[in-house]
């Protein structure tokens, strides 16, 4: 499993305006809120354009957001693999933009399933192309891998914005 890069963090543009400079959460404040969230609700767009919202169970990992579904939201992230994800509280705001890519291969879905189960008390098992559980549920598993992320505080304290460097693009020194 590869690990994401540590993203930069600075203020972002709120209501069509910069933040003020201020204080900055670290991103160990964002990960933390990611790992321990039971729900995350996920936004994708349909392929004729209107929108889906739904929560979703998932895990967060080092290398991004996991998760499985059986739902509309698979035929959207085919045509469109962008998507928005963020937890429920408006005090403690999380909010991740990224792509998600459809993982198969048991192997691969090993470490997700470790992390998902005991967080659930489920029993999902990967099967060569998807997830399936004892009551008949089946479905994709995606990665998130995430762009930018926006937390903030209640009332708004520290917003904070922090962007991923694209993982398909390499630095040389």
């Amino acid at each position: 499993m590869d690990t994401l890069a540590t993203p930069t963090a600075a203020p972002p543009v709120l209501y069509g305006a910069p933040a003020p400079a201020g204080e900055l959460l670290p991103w160990s404040w964002a990960e933390q809120r990611l790992v321990a969230a039971r729900n995350y609700w996920i936004a994708t767009t349909r392929p004729n354009g209107r929108p889906h919202c739904r929560p979703v169970w998932g895990v967060w990992l080092a290398d991004g957001f996991w998760f499985s579904t059986g739902s509309l939201a698979r035929h959207n992230l085919a045509a469109n693999p962008q998507i928005t994800l963020h937890l429920e509280s408006g005090d403690q705001v999380v909010i991740v933009e990224g792509v998600a890519a459809a993982v198969t291969g048991a192997g691969r879905l090993q470490a997700f399933l470790a992390a998902y189960n005991p967080k659930y008390d489920w029993d999902a098992a990967a099967t060569d192309d998807q997830v399936t559980d004892s009551a008949g549920a089946a479905g994709p598993a995606y990665r998130v891998r995430p762009r930018v992320v926006f937390g903030w505080e209640a009332d708004m304290r520290a917003p904070t914005r922090w962007s991923f460097p694209d993982p398909t693009t390499s630095v040389t020194p």
